[in-house]
């Protein structure tokens, strides 16, 4: 099979924010290690999504998840890059036919980092203190944690976020350790918060590349980089979403740790305004992820009581 060459690149599509150029190029640095090749014999496409556009109204306004996706999918259908690389929280739980998702990077932190310039932690955060975040998932859980703090819109890049911090928009807002670590700027963050006192969202910190399910150089290309741990992993939490129905319209939470052949997934689910959460946890054996996910999610809407999910 014919290996990509200066003269005959893969293409690899992404979207333009340093983040998803990091991630492209550790995607490029892989398949260069895994297959002897050069920088050249790869292309970084970069594809402006809606989700990049529209920066001024929060993601649940216009059209949730896909939003960072959907332009990308589209190239690759229709031949114009060759593979997609994605942040896995962006992702929907369903594909476009003809794609594929089944190659995953080792994952990075999961955890959820503390970003202010006058506050060491979240719990130093003085009554009433403003807390920028534009993540239905953190804000509810914020809600339901500190009822206290006022929530408002936060959206953009780092650097865009730093200088709200900076204007006094907000006291304090919340990154991914995972994108800061890729970015080499952990130091943005006063400290990661343990999950056990915000469970991340659904495969924050994974990356993941999607491929046309016929193209038979991509699927060899991808499988000698693939991290089969993080696809474990991924299999019970994206099975545990699809059950959920998540959206950006509902505040989810999950995280799968593999513990020998065995997941332990913990999950949590909110009401938007953060006045009720239920939680709940289960283990199975590692190649029963996709089971144990459904499974766990069921248990989860069982709990729920009549009217928790009214707000859909």
């Amino acid at each position: 099979m014919e290996l990509p060459s200066p003269q005959n690149p893969l293409k690899i599509g992404t979207r333009g924010s340093p983040l998803a150029l990091a991630q492209a190029h550790e995607t490029r640095s892989r398949l260069m290690a895994a297959h002897d090749l050069p920088e050249s014999a790869f292309e970084i496409v970069v594809i402006k999504t809606t989700g990049d556009k529209v920066l001024d109204r929060p993601l649940k306004e216009i059209g949730g998840k896909g939003l960072f996706t959907r332009e990308i999918e589209d190239a690759l259908i229709e031949g114009g890059i060759d593979i997609a690389v994605h942040s896995m929280k962006d992702m929907p739980t369903l594909q476009p036919d003809g794609l594929l998702l089944n190659c995953y990077l080792p994952r990075e932190d999961v955890r959820d980092a503390f970003v202010s310039l006058q506050h060491a932690r979240l719990a130093d955060l003085p009554e009433g203190a403003v807390v920028g975040s534009s993540s239905l998932r953190r804000r509810a859980q914020l809600a339901n944690r500190r009822p206290d703090l006022k929530l408002v819109e936060f959206r953009g890049n780092v650097q865009t976020r730093l200088k709200k911090l900076h204007d006094g928009v907000a006291e304090a807002t919340f990154l991914a350790m995972a994108g800061l670590n890729r970015l080499g700027q952990a130091q943005v963050a006063r400290g990661p918060i343990e999950v056990g006192d915000m469970l991340p969202a659904v495969a924050q910190g994974c990356i993941g590349i999607e491929r046309r399910a016929a193209d038979a150089r991509a699927e060899m290309l991808l499988a000698a980089i693939h991290h089969a741990p993080t696809g474990l992993r991924l299999a019970a939490e994206r099975a545990y979403l699809t059950t959920l129905d998540g959206s950006c319209e509902t505040p989810i939470a999950g995280l799968a740790i593999l513990e020998g052949d065995t997941l332990w997934l913990r999950g949590e689910i909110l009401r938007p305004d953060g006045s009720e959460a239920i939680a709940a946890e289960a283990r199975a054996p590692a190649a029963d992820g996709a089971v144990l996910g459904d499974s766990l999610a069921r248990q989860l809407l069982g709990m729920a009581p009549k009217g928790f999910f009214d707000w859909r």
